[in-house]
């Protein structure tokens, strides 16, 4: 099999690329190996799978590739006994135009099923069906039907969202408010989130989008479908019919397993925010049951105990035994590849000492890594992002920043911004961008309360 070259974007957390992400085919390059049907495949002993960076197919998430149409065609993989190799694209029409010149195998992705491209495809594995729907917030005013709209003010983004309201609003004889949202800084999450914290009351979105988001916000209702029923699937190209049956067969075989629905779960149902409750004793100077590890560890990387405690109770509120819907384990929340990489045993996440130690080294890489910032507290939000996010995002969106004319080397108003911008195609699909698509919400969010906490305990809390 020929070589094909990678492309890391730092070196502290190369032991972690190796252990965890799947080669990476880089979108510029040529491939040369064309894989006819599955028996070239098998005999090659790779799948070469075409999908898209987004929120539900392929994303990296703490430098470890994520998503739930990859984790599929990792099961996919492994029962052919092959290698998975994923080349990300950023439309549709690249993923089909790929997939014909035969730089892949398989779009694992839900393309939608046209007459047109039936006629070039063969569409596998498990059939979605997807629609638009409102999002409102649960409550006694719930909307329960598309004629109580009328009268309604809907926030949307142009495009498809506010062609399909304006078409309702036709079959309906007028009367909903529609209200286009064409800021360059609001997406269509951010609508879901306005949604959800009461600072408008509709929006419209799709439904794998929906439920995404109400696993970040559960007083979002989005029961109320608003389009037709869309079809989509995998593709192979005519020329791969048996690498279709296989990917049929396994789905069958597979679509009521428990790792399947286990990262159905992971994805559209699990509650992505971590329970938080109050310090141990204020009165009696203490934050938690692990204060003295704090300060034992927090001097190896020239850190206030409190500040390591806050960034502790924000991934964990000081549970050894927290497991996040991706996988993160332990007070101090690290993947499973990355405690490795920082010197935690196997099995031993959950020991708080052994947690806080690999935590406290994996700090100190990024420390180094962010030397450059001589601010100390300037770094400290660099630090904690990338401990959030995984560097490889806040590489991006200091690439942005610099791109912008913003200071890449400031947290606040330069980085912050573009952090929360990669959600957003015009940003994420930059070719400044390695990283792709990311919630920097999430980040953003986090930066602000661990700091915030921070505060808190040192007003409070002896050193």
């Amino acid at each position: 099999m020929k070589k094909r070259r990678v492309l890391v974007p730092f070196m502290v957390l190369l032991v972690i690329a190796f252990i965890t992400i799947p080669f990476i085919i880089n979108r510029d390059e040529e491939v040369e190996i064309i894989h006819d049907d599955l028996e070239q495949i098998i005999e090659d002993g790779e799948l070469i799978v075409l999908t898209i960076n987004s929120y539900a197919s392929y994303f990296n998430y703490r430098e470890v590739p994520m998503g739930f149409q990859y984790e599929l065609a990792q099961g996919f993989a492994k029962s052919l006994g092959v290698e998975l190799k994923v080349k990300v694209l950023n439309s549709e029409v690249e993923l089909v135009n790929a997939l014909l010149n035969g730089e892949g195998d398989l779009i694992a992705y839900n393309l939608a099923i046209t007459n047109d491209r039936k006629k070039e495809l063969i569409y596998c594995g498990k059939e979605n069906i997807s629609h638009q729907v409102l999002v409102q917030r649960n409550g006694k005013e719930l909307l329960r039907d598309v004629t109580q709209l009328v009268g309604k003010e809907v926030y949307v983004m142009p495009g498809k969202y506010e062609e399909r309201l304006d078409n309702l609003n036709n079959e309906l004889g007028g009367g909903i408010i529609i209200k286009e949202v064409s800021q360059d800084s609001i997406t269509n999450e951010d609508l879901i989130e306005m949604v959800a914290k009461g600072k408008i009351d509709y929006t419209v979105t799709n439904n794998e989008l929906a439920k995404i988001n109400k696993t970040y916000n559960p007083n979002i209702n989005i029961s109320l479908e608003i389009s037709f029923d869309q079809r989509s699937a995998w593709a192979v190209r005519k020329t791969s019919p048996k690498l279709a049956e296989a990917a049929d067969k396994w789905h069958r075989e597979n679509i009521n397993s428990a790792e399947f629905e286990a990262s159905a779960r992971r994805y559209f149902e699990l509650n992505k925010h971590t329970p938080q409750g109050s310090i141990l004793s204020l009165k009696d100077g203490r934050i938690s049951y692990y204060d003295d590890l704090f300060r034992k560890y927090a001097s190896q990387i020239n850190w206030d105990w409190r500040l390591l405690a806050a960034l502790v109770y924000t991934e964990s509120n000081f549970n050894p035994s927290a497991v996040s819907w991706a996988g993160a384990r332990g007070l101090m929340q690290l993947m499973p590849s990355t405690a490795r990489a920082f010197g935690v045993p196997a099995g031993m996440e959950s020991d708080p000492e052994q947690s806080i130690k690999g935590g406290v080294r994996y700090i100190a890489d990024l420390q180094k890594i962010f030397s450059k910032i001589e601010d100390k507290k300037e770094r400290i939000m660099f630090v904690l992002a990338s401990y959030n996010a995984g560097i490889g995002h806040v590489f991006d969106a200091m690439a942005l920043a610099d791109k912008y004319g913003k200071d890449k080397y400031v947290w606040n108003g330069n980085v912050a911004v573009y952090m929360l911008l990669k959600n957003r195609e015009e940003y994420y699909k930059d070719p400044v961008c390695k990283s792709g698509y990311f919630r920097g919400t999430e980040t953003y969010n986090f930066v602000r309360d661990v700091l915030a906490r921070a505060d808190m305990y040192i007003k409070n809390i002896k050193e």
